[in-house]
């Protein structure tokens, strides 16, 4: 995707009034995501504008903002009403029409033969103008549109392919598809934000929960750099991202493991104990060795047996001093120097 690019779709919202959305059959939440996030941008500009897929939206798709605004027919409900009945020459003189407070009567009068069919052969048939700019969101091919796309209604219309399948054909005037991104919420984030189009909290959220589904939450490997970008944007527009997939199955684990039957405290199992480590309770239990001396005395050497003993005398016990508390004699007398200074 180049400025070119954007700048053409810029030109063409701009240059059109009557525009219109369309998703292929049983739309992904990507695909629904995208398209509703461009209607919701495009909405405030005074357009004529409509959003339709060829059959009735999935339930996987209906916590998406604005999933009522999606049609089953494109162009606005702004077409010719045509009323058709049984016509034969000479049945119907003129038609006519009179005004009557709030209702416009049509008056066909009568000819020479007579009328010769009954109010159940009336048809009304209500007519769409076809839109002068289609977008074509997640479709790779116009056959996945079904009845929403006639060739001969929309040869005026120009049309914008925006797709990531590999098999995309290419169709359409305007043609925004590459397999490098990993969903299609991101390349319309990215054509909102690079064309100036609006962006509030839900647009945001809806292309964030687009991207999100498409990615596995973001754990898919191949996410793209541009779907990270987008998110970062999205996120600080106000959009949440979905909780992780892998949460519930992380609390289903971890209750299973609390559910178990687990041995008794202290009876270790293969299992649980593989190294045969004994715990302190198990220590506990088992009976204390007969305690050793921790000293050994030495054997005396043969050659020493011979010899005769030499006893030794004990020394006599030492006779305590008495420790005298009077002061000497001249204790009071002042002491002079009697030494020498020679040296």
């Amino acid at each position: 995707m180049d400025n070119l690019t954007f700048n053409k779709i810029r030109e063409a919202v701009d240059k059109y009034n009557n525009i219109a959305i369309a998703t292929p059959k049983d739309p992904t939440v990507d695909e629904m995501g995208a398209a509703l996030g461009l209607y919701l941008s495009l909405e405030d500009l005074g357009k004529s504008l409509s959003i339709a897929t060829p059959n009735t939206p999935l339930v996987e798709v209906s916590s998406l903002v604005a999933i009522d605004e999606v049609k089953t027919s494109l162009g606005a409900e702004s077409g010719d009403l045509v009323v058709s009945f049984p016509y034969r020459e000479g049945e119907i003189e003129k038609v006519s029409y009179t005004r009557d407070d709030n209702f416009l009567n049509i008056v066909v009068k009568a000819g020479e033969k007579g009328l010769n069919f009954d109010q159940k052969d009336v048809q009304f048939t209500r007519g769409t103008n076809a839109p002068e700019l289609l977008f074509v969101v997640g479709a790779a091919r116009v056959s996945d549109l079904g009845k929403l796309f006639d060739p001969a209604a929309l040869k005026d219309t120009i049309v914008v392919n925006i797709d990531n399948k590999s098999d995309n054909q290419g169709f359409g005037d305007i043609v925004m598809t590459s397999t490098k991104f990993s969903s299609v919420s991101e390349i319309i984030a990215n054509v909102i934000f690079s064309t100036g189009f609006k962006m509030d909290l839900d647009i945001a959220q809806n292309l964030m929960l687009g991207i999100a589904t498409a990615t596995n939450n973001f754990q898919d490997p191949e996410t793209s750099s541009l779907a990270f970008e987008m998110a970062g944007v999205l996120m600080r527009n106000g959009a949440l991202r979905p909780s992780s997939p892998t949460s519930n199955s992380r609390r289903k684990l971890t209750a299973d493991y609390d559910n178990e039957e687990k041995p008794f405290a202290g009876e270790a199992s293969i299992e649980q104990n593989p190294f045969g480590v004994k715990t302190p309770s198990e220590l506990e239990r088992q009976p204390r060795p007969d305690t050793k001396p921790r000293y050994i005395p030495p054997a005396q050497p043969k050659a020493a047996l011979n010899q005769p003993q030499i006893q030794l005398q004990p020394k006599p016990a030492a006779q305590p001093q008495t420790q005298d508390n009077n002061p000497p004699e001249d204790w009071l007398e002042p002491k002079i120097y009697k030494g020498s200074t020679n040296f």
